[in-house]
């Protein structure tokens, strides 16, 4: 038969979307599944069945559109489609702030407030002193204060409506000087320079990529200049021959120019981690100390909190902000409020903050307490008895991850992973669709699991997902 021939047979071969229905009425495991999760799986099938013969895919044939394949199919777009589109995964990476995977953990302490203020009605926006009307703002501004030595806070959905929302209130319609090697650019192509066009303040660029000094922004100040701005560079770093204005330099130059001051700190923190051996990282508290009029900062990463763009400052400059109508369509909800606060007060003992917060907890993770979950992995992966299986113990290095720390090489352990005759790609694409996906790395071949980012009762499932690779892939 000519190949266009076949094509024709096998496309009146596909079975109408009536009879595959008519199938699944006979299975018990589809009872309860909704019509329109049926129909849509149903038409899924048919049609690519359609695409992969148009194709020319040469695993098709008529014996694999028999009813008991046909069924089969269906029922396991089924079960795609009544499976939640967002999913835990387990992250084996060594990427502790992993944009694609979440970004930072939340605490166990923080989970049990906000599943009580998740399933109940809560005083959001309730003054329960006055007995009216109240700010959502007053949740958790008390907190920032306290923390950061700030004179006033407020909080949005993410650090770059921060940025957005500060220069539009302050700098709108007037001149923002910036270093030309502070012009950064965040996750998905998001700019510094494009935040601020949207901003309606107009960019002024100053210095060198390598090198800006005072003098560069004291010669760009004019009547028109409305904010002078220092972006920290929390995911890249300038060597070499460089030099930057710091946060209180510019400071000084905004109090000779009465001009008011903003730092975009990306990241942001609380805590000093040069004190804990780590490369040093500008604290909320040292840019407040400066005197600086508005701060923004993440609540996602380094904080180790709920997606969140925090502002702190001068009283009158963050009343301003939280005036601005744009306000309204950037504010947080009630379960972002409720694990912000929760991580917050964590932080009134850095102790616990270190201990109880995920993202706290894994950067400062010793490297003895790794290297004996790595060991414990290799011996459990090993007891499966697989002759396939080769696994070694590596030394490595993580990462902070989320634009954070980005000269940080953390030392860790992992467990390089190969199976004689699956490629490290095979291993990898299969473990991705585990049941729990467990997302790891390819190097030289191998799927290295990094025990850093894998949490201590995960280590279980990993030896299960394997095993299961295991037995379907055996000959």
């Amino acid at each position: 038969m000519e190949p266009n021939q076949q094509r024709q047979a096998l496309l009146r071969r596909i079975p109408g979307v009536d009879h595959i229905l008519e199938l699944l009425k006979g299975e018990g495991s589809c009872a309860n599944v909704p019509k329109t999760v049926k129909l849509s799986s149903a038409r899924r099938v048919a049609e690519t069945l359609r695409n992969r013969i148009l194709a020319g895919d040469s695993e098709i044939s008529i014996e694999s559109m028999a009813d008991p394949e046909i069924l089969e199919q269906t029922k396991t777009a089924i079960r795609q489609a009544s499976t939640p589109n967002l999913r835990r995964t387990i992250n084996a990476t060594g990427v502790v702030v992993h944009t694609n995977l979440g970004r930072s953990l939340l605490s166990a302490d923080v989970l049990q407030n906000l599943e009580t203020i998740a399933s109940r009605y809560s005083n959001l926006e309730f003054d329960l002193a006055a007995g009216k009307r109240g700010s959502r703002y007053s949740a958790v501004e008390d907190l920032i204060c306290e923390l950061s030595g700030a004179e006033a806070a407020m909080v949005v959905n993410n650090n770059a409506a921060a940025v957005l929302l500060c220069l539009e209130t302050i700098a709108r319609g007037r001149k923002v000087i910036v270093s030309r090697g502070e012009l950064v650019e965040i996750g998905g192509s998001f700019r510094i320079p494009d935040v601020m066009a949207k901003s309606g303040a107009t960019l002024l660029e100053v210095g060198t990529t390598n090198r800006t000094h005072p003098k560069d922004y004291e010669r760009a100040i004019d009547h028109e200049t409305g904010l002078l701005l220092k972006v920290h560079t929390s995911n890249y770093n300038v060597v070499g021959f460089t030099a930057e204005v710091d946060l209180a330099e510019l400071v000084e130059l905004g109090t000779k120019y009465q001009l008011p001051v903003m730092e975009d700190l990306g990241s942001g923190t609380f805590v000093d981690f040069s004190q804990y051996g780590l490369i040093k990282e500008p604290t909320v508290q040292a840019s407040v100390k400066t005197g600086a009029d508005i701060i923004t900062f993440s609540g996602d990463k380094l904080l180790g909190g709920p997606q969140a763009g925090i502002i702190v400052g001068q009283k009158a400059i963050v009343d301003k902000v939280k005036q601005n109508p744009i306000t309204r369509a950037l504010r947080i909800d009630k379960m972002t409020l409720a694990a912000l606060e929760g991580t917050l007060r964590l932080y009134r003992d850095e102790t616990k903050a270190l201990d109880a917060i995920p993202t706290l907890r894994m950067l400062l993770m010793p490297l003895n307490t790794i290297a004996v979950r790595a060991q414990q992995l290799a011996e459990e992966l090993s007891g499966l008895g697989d002759p396939r299986l080769e696994l070694q113990v590596l030394n490595h290095t993580s990462k902070a991850g989320g634009g954070s720390l980005p000269l940080l090489k953390l030392p860790t352990k992992g467990v390089a992973i190969r199976i004689k005759g699956l490629s490290a790609n095979t291993v990898e694409s299969a473990l991705r669709q585990n049941a729990i996906p467990i997302i790891g790395r390819i190097e030289d071949d191998a799927f290295l699991v990094d025990l850093r980012t894998v949490q201590e009762d995960e280590l279980e499932l990993i030896v299960e997902a394997f095993k299961a690779l295991l037995e379907r892939t055996a000959t």
